[in-house]
């Protein structure tokens, strides 16, 4: 039985506008579906209540105008019904994270711990601080993603034209990506690239992704910074990509990312927890935009988070 404070949405088809072309289905559910916790957009798509011309798909599907999406009933927060703020804590501190603004972009420093979006034990995303901190832009959208436990550069829109252009760019890989990232043990040769093919697969435990001959194209290069029996720490670019690519990459290698709860090595991840370490050895450290119409190509660094200083400077100390 549904709350007092919840309404029914009838559900139905919808035809994609020509102002929407080029969006992902999740992005789509979740302007239509306001109120309606992430985790249920994707379970929605998964079981296949929510299809694309009658077929089921991805949530990454790209939608095209005239589409016709098939939105199933549910319930969410009713109109009126008001949504509990964000702690002010989290605003001030989202606010400090800009990297880089224009009137078309919006470049962010995310903090590891908090996912790009709300979901299940999450209630506020890198987005919805961003709608608060910032009402002037309700338009803002993703235009990649980061893991929650993922620091770094985080790129978003805030028009849809802009959004367009960059999903494009990305799927040419003219956005050029670079993360650091600390691995397991001790990874041979200055540099090593894995082009084996993923497949996200969904679960009881939640989507996990692997190494699979039918799986989509993916290709990661680990380029060595610096090495010891241990652990090697690595710079990383992606020509893709994959949901968990680096991580699931990583772990084919034999050199799982440190502190990597889902993919890593529980030895290793406890040695890391000794060295004061408690999330994932894995940033976003680089962002290279192409030109966009009027605006030209850029580059955006964000500094390793001290936390991640520190630990490099326990396993490589100054002599």
């Amino acid at each position: 039985m549904a709350r007092s404070n919840e309404k029914k949405s009838p559900g139905g088809a919808v035809v994609v506008a020509p102002d929407q072309a080029g969006r992902r289905l999740d992005n789509f559910l979740a302007s239509r579906l306001k109120g309606v916790p992430e985790s249920r957009i994707y379970s929605m798509i998964r079981r296949g209540e929510a299809r694309v011309n009658g077929g089921r798909a991805k949530p990454e599907r790209r939608l095209q105008a005239g589409d016709r999406v098939r939105v199933p009933p549910t319930f969410a927060a009713a109109p009126g019904t008001p949504a509990a703020a964000p702690p002010a804590r989290l605003l001030d501190m989202i606010r400090t994270r800009v990297l880089r603004e224009d009137s078309r972009l919006l470049v962010i420093d995310k903090p590891a711990g908090i996912g790009v979006h709300a979901g299940t034990g999450n209630p506020f995303g890198v987005v919805e601080l961003l709608r608060a901190a910032r009402p002037d832009l309700p338009a803002l959208q993703l235009a990649h993603r980061l893991d929650k436990e993922t620091s770094g550069c985080l790129l978003l829109a805030k028009d849809m034209a802009t959004l367009r252009q960059l999903n494009a760019a990305l799927r040419e890989g003219r956005v050029r990506k670079q993360y650091a990232a600390l691995l397991g043990g001790a990874l041979r040769g200055a540099k090593r690239v894995v082009t084996a093919p993923l497949r996200r697969r969904g679960g009881p435990a939640g989507d996990r992704v692997q190494v699979e001959a039918t799986g989509k194209t993916a290709r990661t290069e680990f380029e060595t910074v610096a090495r010891r029996r241990e652990a090697t720490y690595v710079r990383v670019r992606i020509a893709t990509g994959r949901t968990h690519q680096i991580r699931v990459h990583a772990r084919a290698l034999g050199h799982p990312v440190g502190g990597d709860k889902k993919y890593g090595d529980r030895a290793f991840n406890k040695t890391l927890r000794a060295l004061g370490l408690k999330r994932m050895f894995l940033h976003a450290s680089q962002l290279e935009l192409p030109a966009l119409d009027d605006a030209g190509p850029c580059r955006l660094l964000a500094p390793l988070p001290p936390e991640l200083e520190a630990a490099l400077a326990q396993l490589w100390p100054q002599t």
